[in-house]
């Protein structure tokens, strides 16, 4: 049984690409794994953040994740800043790394355009806070998107160096990226990742959206002018995008919907794909709301932070002695 672990930021409602692309994906994980799920709160603060909103935005986020069919049974779901072992890894692994590797990762890069003025320090600090969230558990597995390969690779790196340097203590993870629905492309830019940040609202779809809503959207969506429903990513961004969704959401192949749909142009086809993400958000959206202002989903939190506590002390522990912190006798 492998050990998985992967940690999303309440930092808004999820969209149909967070859905197909990851959490979709960790259902089926969780069968034969044992899945660590967290609410990456202490990332969200790297950027300014309302206390009212980021609260709401980690009960919303928890929801979601068992609406979709996440069992606290089989998997251990936790809000990261009730694990205080999170940030005192963290803080050791940042004694690890060099500012370098530091400042070459992209998404800091990306973030600080313009200047570094006023720029939180944690944007930069933030990689050896997500290596310390796989490595308290040690992980064997982390699932995620292309855009987040250099901070797994990063991980991997701060994994050998303080094994290499002080004991054998943490495992080096392995990156899986899902390949069905992995990249789910903007409604508007097909040739962009779908963001839940993005502008325009058009272009992607919440996992809260109303059916009305999601219908519209997927009609709405760009294609081409020529109506042929054909799978060409290069050529025909805007529709392969759209045979993407359509056939995760029905579980019919890219191949057998572009049979179907031969000779019969855009409109059907957008019709269709937008029922079939209806009846996969509905049952969702129904159990969520079911979940939200639950004295249920504050049980499972509670158990949760209690199991992952349990786990990441136990490693905490092995690398404060390893680094020679603290009273061996009185480690506890």
């Amino acid at each position: 049984m492998a050990v998985i672990f992967s940690g999303i930021q309440p930092s808004g409602t999820l969209t149909l690409g967070n859905y197909l692309g990851a959490l979709k994906h960790f259902v089926d994980l969780q069968e034969e794994n044992h899945c660590y799920f967290c609410i990456v709160d202490e990332h969200a603060i790297t950027m300014p953040q309302d206390r009212l909103k980021l609260r709401d935005n980690i009960r919303s986020l928890a929801a979601l994740y068992l609406a979709v069919g996440i069992d606290p049974k089989k998997s251990t779901l936790f809000i990261q800043s009730e694990v205080p072992a999170h940030t005192q890894l963290g803080w050791m692994l940042q004694c690890v790394s060099y500012i370098g590797e530091l400042e070459r990762m992209t998404q800091f890069k990306d973030k600080s355009l313009g200047g570094k003025e006023g720029v939180s320090s944690g944007l930069l600090t933030y990689p050896p806070l997500m290596a310390s969230d796989i490595l308290l558990y040690q992980t064997d597995i982390v699932p995620v998107g292309e855009d987040q390969k250099q901070h797994l690779e990063l991980t991997r790196n701060l994994a050998e160096r303080f094994n290499n340097k002080y004991n054998d203590i943490f495992t080096v993870p392995e990156v899986s990226i899902p390949t069905s629905g992995s990249r789910i492309m903007s409604l508007q830019q097909p040739t962009k990742k779908m963001s839940k940040s993005d502008d325009n609202q058009k272009a992607f779809i919440s996992m809260l959206d109303e059916p009305k809503t999601i219908r519209k959207k997927i009609k709405s969506a760009v294609t081409d002018s020529e109506g042929i429903v054909e799978y060409d990513p290069e050529n025909k961004p805007g529709i392969s995008n759209l045979l993407t969704i359509y056939s995760v959401c029905s579980g019919r192949s890219v191949e057998q919907l572009v049979e179907a749909y031969n000779n019969k142009g855009y409109g059907d086809f957008k019709t269709d794909a937008g029922e079939a993400v209806v009846q996969v958000l509905e049952p969702i959206q129904e159990r969520y709301y079911a979940l939200l202002e639950s004295d249920e989903l504050d049980d499972i939190l509670d158990d949760g932070a209690e199991k992952a506590n349990l786990s990441a002390q136990k490693t905490l522990r092995k690398a404060k002695k390893a680094m020679g912190l603290g009273r061996v006798h009185r480690n506890r």
